[in-house]
């Protein structure tokens, strides 16, 4: 029995260690709330957000870059989100994301923990979502080797041969001009990736695949689309409880078997002897070399075609908008082909240089339909400051290429297609002599820039070349004029809606 002695001095000891714990809690609380606080007055400025979830429910779930070039309007070209406690930089000018995606690259080229999409439904050894660290590097130099702008010039007889295709495609059935455009495109990269034959209309559910690959990955990357990348706690679950789960571990094995399937075949012929350059081919002879095992180097493969056709074919849809609403830059690229072309054969590479009007057509196209708006965000890997506001380690930070392509300061006329723009003096600072920042920044920039930047040339320069884009009439002969803003936002790709009224006049 326990005598009243005890009971007090027990009841004392408890309040002791209950008063305690209360001034312990309330000091880390405080602590907490302290460093919060001193946070919110050192990041960027940005809106003010409520309790706990910050600016969560502020963030447009559908096209956010116009938001968020808003508040670049109201904040300034560098502002800062609390997105239920992850701080979230955005960067609006050319000249921030210079000082710090590419001269900080060190600390700025790492990805923001993408559970859905990287973790699960492409196994972490998907190129564009692979944390910064050796199988990035590893994949990144494989990729470098086979792409760059030496090894490109094996593709350019193959992306020449798939322009005339096109043109004779959209001659022959103008109305179908976007499947044209996929199939063009789709079948320069699966060539070069993995020497197939040139993929025709028969071919059509191949399209169609990599289309379906590419919209099965942007759509895990809308923010909220899953639970697991607000609470990576849920990746954890039992597969027999998270259906999401088994789902994307099903598609991640069965997509594994395809691409790995795609480099088997590769290499069968490659023993026979029957097999020509291709970037899968120099793949399979330097893969020992790369340090990458057989399903890295499948799946850096796979995603180089899907991602590459998704985003080249995706420009092509606005150049064709960009034809009907602007006739004049099409008439001054036709004037230009005839006179250094002329029509007795189709232009080539060995034009490119003859044709400036042109090339600056192919860059306006990258400025002017951003394909992605917001690229793919960042990660910073240490405490960092710039221009006096403080970034955290763990900040993502998010760069709004929407809001740099049309910033006033460098394009006064930023909604308007004009090729002359990259003729009449020095391109933005920040922007490596191009005048825009579609391909990304510092050491995550595109790996098939120069691929994608042939494909484009050649491709516009043939189709400009053999035909003009006109608009249609209404039965009534009344002139039908798409929207410049016709478009889809699928998370991380936008894509031009295939207008029903566009006519190629051969």
């Amino acid at each position: 029995m326990t005598s009243a002695a005890d009971f007090l001095a027990n009841s004392l000891l408890h309040t002791t260690l209950g008063i305690r714990i209360g001034w312990l809690s309330a000091l880390v609380m405080g602590f907490w709330f302290f460093k919060s606080y001193r946070q919110s007055r050192t990041l960027p400025p940005g809106p003010r957000g409520l309790p706990f979830i910050g600016n969560a429910l502020q963030v447009p779930t559908k096209m956010p870059w116009l938001k968020f070039t808003e508040w670049a309007a109201e904040y300034g070209p560098i502002f800062s989100l609390n997105l239920a406690g992850q701080p979230v930089v955005i960067l609006n000018t050319f000249g921030a994301a210079n000082d710090l995606f590419d001269k900080r690259s060190a600390i700025y080229s790492d990805r923001p923990r993408l559970v859905m999409a990287s973790e699960i439904l492409t196994g972490g050894i998907a190129l564009p979502f692979t944390e910064y660290g050796n199988t990035w590097r590893n994949l990144r130099r494989a990729a470098h080797e086979g792409l760059g702008a030496r090894a490109t010039e094996n593709f350019k007889a193959i992306q020449s041969r798939e322009a005339a295709f096109c043109v004779l495609d959209l001659l022959e059935d103008p109305e179908r001009w976007e499947n044209h455009l996929n199939r063009a495109v789709a079948a320069s990269i699966l060539t070069s990736v993995y020497g197939w034959p040139s993929i025709g209309e028969k071919d059509g559910h191949i399209v169609k695949q990599i289309h379906g690959i590419a919209h099965k990955i942007t759509e895990t990357l809308v923010p909220g689309a899953f639970l697991v990348d607000i609470f990576p706690i849920l990746k954890h679950a039992p597969l027999w409880l998270a259906k999401w789960k088994r789902d994307g571990l099903e598609w991640f094995n069965r997509q594994s078997q395809v691409f790995e399937g795609f480099i088997n075949a590769v290499e069968k012929k490659m023993a026979s002897s029957g097999e020509t350059y291709s970037f899968v081919s120099g793949l399979i002879e330097n893969r020992r070399r790369h340090k990458l095992t057989d399903k890295e180097a499948a799946w850096l493969a796979g995603i180089l075609f899907t991602a590459g056709s998704e985003t080249s074919s995706g420009a092509l849809r606005y150049f064709i908008l960009a034809m009907v609403l602007y006739p004049e830059a099409m008439r001054n690229a036709q004037k230009e082909l005839d006179d250094v072309v002329g029509r007795d054969r189709l232009p080539t590479f060995e034009d490119q240089a003859k044709l400036p009007y042109v090339q600056a057509v192919v860059k306006e196209v990258l400025r002017w339909g951003v394909v992605t708006p917001m690229g793919v965000a960042r990660r910073v890997t240490e405490d960092n400051w710039y221009h006096g506001y403080y970034i955290p380690k763990g900040t993502t930070v998010i760069p709004n290429v929407w809001a740099m392509h049309r910033d006033p300061q460098h394009f006064a006329d930023f909604d308007d297609f004009r090729p002359e723009r990259f003729l009449e003096g020095a391109a933005p600072e920040g922007t490596h002599s191009v005048g825009h920042t579609a391909f990304g920044f510092g050491r995550r920039i595109c790996v098939g820039v120069n691929f994608a930047n042939q494909t484009l040339f050649i491709t516009i320069a043939t189709i400009l070349w053999a035909l003009s884009i006109e608009k249609a009439r209404k039965p009534n002969g009344t002139w039908i004029t798409p929207s410049k803003n016709h478009c889809v936002d699928s998370g991380v790709v936008v894509y031009v809606i295939p207008h029903p009224y566009l006519r190629q006049v051969g």
